[in-house]
C-alpha cells in the first residue's frame, strides 16, 4: 500500500555524522554534569551529627546527647542543637563546639528553653566554626 504523494510532505534526510557525534556529546556533558551534582548534594557528608538521646529536665530546659561522625577529625566542628516545643515552635537553639579529636565523638549540652520543651534535635553540623567559638 503507497501512501498518497504529497500528502504528508517530504521525506526527511536522515541527519549529518557530524551532527548525531555533536548530539551524543553534548548528551553525555549534560548526563555528567547532572551526575556529578547528584553526588555532590546526595552523596557523603564530610561531617554528620544525630541526636541520640534528649532528657526533659524541667519546663526550661532539655538535656541533648548527640554523636558526630567527621571525615577529618583533626578540624573542629559546631553543631546547631534546638529544643522544640509542644505546638512546634523552636524553643531553643545553641551552637556547641566539638573539638578536634577522635572521627567519631559523643557530646552532652543543657540546653535552655523559652518554652517547656518536648524534645531535643541536631539541627545539623559544619567545619565553619564561627570566631566567637574558635578556641585558636
Amino acid at each position: 500500500m503507497a501512501l498518497p504523494e504529497g500528502r504528508y510532505g517530504k521525506p526527511r534526510r536522515p541527519a549529518s555524522p557530524w551532527i548525531r557525534w555533536s548530539l551524543a556529546v553534548i548528551a553525555v556533558l549534560i548526563g555528567s554534569l547532572v551526575a556529578w551534582v547528584g553526588y555532590q548534594n546526595l552523596g557523603t557528608k564530610p561531617v554528620e551529627g544525630k541526636q541520640t538521646a534528649f532528657e526533659v529536665l524541667d519546663d526550661s530546659s532539655v538535656e541533648i546527647t548527640f554523636e558526630v561522625v567527621r571525615q577529618t577529625p583533626e578540624d573542629a566542628v559546631v553543631c546547631i542543637v534546638r529544643a522544640r516545643s509542644q505546638d512546634g515552635d523552636e524553643a531553643g537553639r545553641r551552637e556547641v563546639l566539638v573539638p578536634p579529636g577522635a572521627d567519631s565523638v559523643r557530646g552532652t549540652t543543657v540546653l535552655k528553653t523559652s518554652k517547656p520543651p518536648v524534645t531535643g534535635e541536631v539541627f545539623g553540623c559544619s567545619y565553619q566554626v564561627p570566631e566567637y567559638l574558635s578556641t585558636r
